[in-house]
């Protein structure tokens, strides 16, 4: 019998649906998600608006390409520009963050005429051959990748950074608003406001990747926004769809993008616009953004002082939780004995924390109660 080929190491549970904050398996044991499947689910599980949104449209025009114009893209675009601020910008869509970032790496070596590529330590931009190139993860990389001419850098050393660029031949900066597979680690607004100025100076293009902390999961719609800056292109994807494969990439309309630079099929493709719809939707309609914020600060001021953690990262719904040792045996108890799923990090230490925005006070509560329990009984 033909089988899925591994892709990661499988928790021994079978989901079969879901409903907000909870997962349920075969047996109909209910489990609170704390991971929305690597920050993918921003509304919950199965939202009614959003199953009507993307149903309508596989009911009418489910699919055609970019050759024609689609209404419900130019909606889309519409509400990003707008829940995003940017307004006056345009957004290529496609299907996955990898997507996103690989036609944003090359865009920018398409603009500046350059071939170098400045990344950071601990980054993950996807596993297609740019991303992964950027990614750094030796694990990662097979040798077809490795033709890239890709420097890696410390995060928050812009010493490093101005060194990089002062041979003026780096096309593109790529950074995540906050690192995910990286365990949450952040680049500080200092940090992200020097970059920005460099790259200004130098004619490089910055890339803000908030495939993972973007779509309001940090209280802003994307993380970079706290240091006040704009940078010309930014990716996203994950709860951009909640669950529908979109990505998408924003390019300030100061770049000249010509016909034949960027294509794509399934990019753009109507289910996906009004999946993204919906979702931009419900973020506003609910205020989800507001909510990333105070569901993170009673999250965090319960964990306060919990043995064991030896640090708190992230902002809003973006946690990670550095421990003490490795998190393997807590992520194994809280499934197991609490039913409640985490995530790791390439960090052993990091468990890392994604909910769907749409959590609720009580299934914090419930978090809470179960990560304090299992790290006291560890310690």
């Amino acid at each position: 019998m033909m089988k899925p080929l591994p892709v990661y190491s499988l928790l021994p549970l079978t989901l079969t649906r879901g409903k907000g904050s909870m997962v349920y398996d075969a047996d109909g044991t209910p489990y609170l998600d704390l991971y929305g499947g690597h920050a993918v689910i921003s509304l919950g599980h199965a939202d009614e608006a959003w199953q009507q949104a993307i149903a309508d449209h596989a009911g009418s025009l489910g699919f055609y390409s970019n050759s024609v114009h689609l209404p419900v893209q130019y909606a889309a675009a519409e509400a990003l520009g707008r829940i995003a601020g940017r307004e006056d910008d345009h957004v290529f869509f496609v299907n996955s963050g990898a997507e996103a970032n690989e036609n944003a790496l090359k865009l920018a070596s398409f603009v500046t005429g350059r071939s170098k590529i400045v990344a950071f330590h601990g980054a993950f931009h996807g596993r297609t051959s740019l991303a992964v190139a950027a990614t750094g993860d030796p694990k990662l990389i097979a040798p077809v990748n490795q033709v890239h001419d890709v420097i890696h850098l410390p995060l928050n050393d812009i010493d490093a950074v101005h060194t990089a660029l002062a041979s003026h031949d780096v096309a593109a900066v790529i950074i995540e608003g906050i690192q995910g597979v990286g365990g949450c680690a952040m680049p500080t607004d200092t940090f992200l406001r020097e970059l920005a100025e460099a790259c200004d100076r130098t004619g490089t293009m910055l890339i803000l990747d908030e495939v993972q902390s973007g779509c309001g999961r940090t209280g802003q719609y994307f993380a970079h926004q706290a240091a006040g800056i704009v940078p010309p292109i930014v990716t996203m994807a994950k709860g951009i769809g909640n669950g529908f494969p979109v990505g998408a990439m924003i390019v300030s309309r100061s770049i000249d993008v010509r016909v034949g630079m960027l294509g794509t099929t399934f990019g753009g493709n109507p289910m996906a616009c009004a999946a993204t719809l919906a979702v931009v939707q419900g973020i506003e309609q609910h205020n989800l953004m507001q909510r990333a914020i105070e569901r993170g600060e009673q999250l965090r001021a319960g964990l306060v002082d919990t043995p064991g953690i030896e640090e708190i990262r992230g902002r809003g719904l973006m946690v990670g939780l550095v421990l003490d040792g490795p998190c393997a045996e807590a992520r194994t108890a809280l499934w197991r004995d609490h039913q409640v799923l985490t995530g790791n990090a390439s960090d052993p230490r990091v468990l890392r924390l994604l909910p769907p925005l749409s959590i609720t006070e009580a299934e914090i509560d419930r978090a809470v109660t179960a990560l304090r329990t299992v790290l006291e009984m560890r310690s």
